[in-house]
Parts: C-alpha cells; structure tokens; sequence
C-alpha cells in the first residue's frame, strides 16, 4: 500500500487564494491527500456548497484524495440525511472522516453507500470499535482509520497508547493516517492552536523527524500536516524523506576518507539479524569493501550514543563494518565518522532485526 503525505485546510478561516496557493505548492511537493473539516462550517447550505466545490474542484485536478471531517451535529445543520450521502459527490470529496462513531451496524452500513465514498474511523479510542463495525461484514476496502490531532499543549496521545490505538486497525489490514504539527502554521479547527499534532511528545519536534517517526512505525500510511500553513521549507524536507525505511541525518567528522563517505552514503544499510544492545550493525559493507585501505583516525575516545563508526584497519575481518553506537564504549580498531542528528536519536528503536536503513546529509 502506498503511503501519502497530506495537508489540511480549514475553509471557513481562511481564504481560497491561500488555501488555492497552499494546494498548488504542496502538489508540486508531492503531497497527495487533503484533510478537509466540516465541522465549523457556517452559512446556508448553497454557500457551503460553493465555497468546498472550487477547492475539491482544484484538488481533484491535482490528483490529490479529500476527505471531509463531519458530525452529526453538521448532517442536522445542513438537513442532509446518513442514508444519502450525494450530497458529498456533489461536493467532490472522496470520503467521510466520522469524528463521532454510531453503533458499529451503521458505519457497516456506510461502508457500502452507492456514492462509493470512503467511511473514516476515528483511531484515537484503545476501544474495540474498529472490531464491532467489522463483526458487521463492513466492505474493509472503504474502511480507513485516522487518529485525532490536539490543539492544546499537553493533550496528544502518549505513544503507549497511539501504538495499542493503531494495532487495532492495523492488525485488520485497514488504511490508517495521523497528524504531524507545523512549527509556522497558525490555522486549525480552534481558537487554541499550540499546533496541531496527533503525539503529544512530537509536538516540538522539526516537522520532517516527526513524519519519518510516524512512519517508522509501521502503523501509519498517510501523515497528514494538521495545520496551515506549512513553509515552503517544510513541505520540501517532507517531499525528500523515505516513507518506507528510517533515513537518519548524519553530521560527518571532518577526517572522514572517502571509502568511509562511501560505505555511509552510497550503500542500502541492513541490520544484522542476530542483534544486541551496543551497536546497530550494518555488516554486508565490510564484505563489499573489504580491499579497501582505511587507517585508524578519531579512534582514542569513548563513543557515546548516536555516533556512526566504520572499522578500520586494525579490525581484522571486520575492517570497514559500519556500526551505529547504542551504549557508550571504547574501541581503538573503529573510527568515529559522524553523528546522527540529535533530534533523530528518536529513530534508533526503530531499527530492528534485519531492518533495512540509510543515511543523509
């Protein structure tokens, strides 16, 4: 299953000119998916209409899947029924994301609505939901799943919970997705905007560390930017990361020698089936480079956590073995080549037996 980036857009604050730019932009970047809300809407029913009508309209030019964010409460406003769903063809939108669940018999009944729209599961309840819809022979290639975002500080879900939250849907093979935060977006559902997250403890985190954690975990296939705007900036470093492997930043040492460059860069790094608690081993490269001279240097002090070291001359047959540090130790016959971003030290659990990673600068 591909996996998506997305963006979100709020029409009733902001204006189409930006949100129109912002779509433009995030296409380019390669964004695939808009999470739209309906939820603040206000206005008479034609309005409504015509204001999601040009974005949908736009979005679907550019390829992109939309799903609208509704409630009940939304249905009774604007005097449309759950039985008829046409409504939302009219709008253009590929889906329903239901923020407000029924009794697991009527999203089953959804699932098979002859709009052919997508019926989208609130993920954030460690509750068997997902399972009692399914007990109802929901039509599971419509069923998809998306975590909440928190507007307040101090809200989002504890990575505990959002791991058990997730495995519910995943484990029935359903399509997932969760909110990362932008560190210059300004516009969400509330008047509260501390950013606009899924995981509490991601909420400060660079943008792109909070995607590639996301991830990594293999739980999620979309991440969806829960605020507006993004810069420019961000979109690009979310466009340039691996959605299907961890990818860390690493900061090369000043002595590093081109095999060693080399080994690091240009190589799809695997971690030694047989694991253990000092260092991720990246071992087939000692076999590729084995004729390669590599003279000991940055070798005398003890490596700390996050430190990437190549063996050298010294290690015998493990001469040019790549090896991330996990603990701190010493070892005079590995040389220190770099470090990995402080900010993604988060990644390392994520490495695990045979786990296939690589590495960026």
């Amino acid at each position: 299953m591909k996996r998506k980036l997305g963006i979100s857009i709020y029409p009733d604050y902001s204006d189409f000119a930006s949100d129109k730019a912002y779509i433009k932009k995030a296409s380019e970047f390669g964004f695939s998916r808009i999470f739209m809300s309906l939820l603040e809407i206000t206005g008479e029913k034609k309005e409504v209409i015509a204001k999601y009508q040009k974005l949908t309209k736009l979005a679907k030019e550019l390829n992109y899947e939309v799903i609208l964010d509704v409630s009940p409460t939304i249905f009774n406003l604007l005097g449309i029924s759950y039985d008829d769903l046409s409504f939302f063809v009219e709008l253009g939108v590929d889906g329903l994301r239901l923020d407000d669940g029924f009794d697991g018999k009527k999203e089953a009944l959804l699932s098979y609505n002859p709009q052919g729209l997508i019926i989208e599961l609130n993920m954030s309840n460690d509750v068997a939901y997902v399972d009692n819809i399914l007990t109802y022979q929901a039509n599971k290639p419509f069923i998809y799943g998306c975590h909440n975002f928190y507007p307040q500080k101090g809200t989002g879900l504890p990575y505990d919970f959002f791991v058990k939250c997730s495995q519910r849907f995943k484990r029935n093979n359903l399509h997932t997705a969760a909110f990362i935060s932008s560190q210059s977006g300004k516009i969400g559902p509330w008047s509260v905007n501390d950013g606009l997250p899924t995981l509490e403890e991601d909420r400060e985190l660079p943008i792109e560390v909070q995607a590639k954690k996301m991830f990594a975990t293999g739980l999620i296939d979309d991440v969806i930017i829960g605020n507006s705007y993004a810069s420019d900036e961000e979109l690009k470093k979310l466009s340039l990361i691996d959605r299907y492997q961890v990818e860390l930043k690493i900061d090369f040492v000043s002595d590093i020698n081109k095999v060693e460059h080399d080994i690091v860069l240009k190589n799809q790094h695997v971690r030694r089936g047989d694991i253990n608690e000092q260092v991720i081993r990246s071992t087939e490269v000692r076999k590729k480079y084995h004729s390669f001279s590599n003279s000991p240097h940055d070798n005398e002090i003890e490596f700390q956590k996050g430190d990437v070291v190549i063996g050298n001359n010294e290690f015998g047959k493990y001469k040019n073995e790549l090896q991330i540090v996990l603990k701190p130790h010493k070892d005079n016959r590995k040389n220190l080549v770099g470090h990995i971003n402080t900010d993604e030290l988060l990644l390392l659990p994520f490495i695990k037996s045979w786990s296939k990673f690589k590495f960026v600068c």
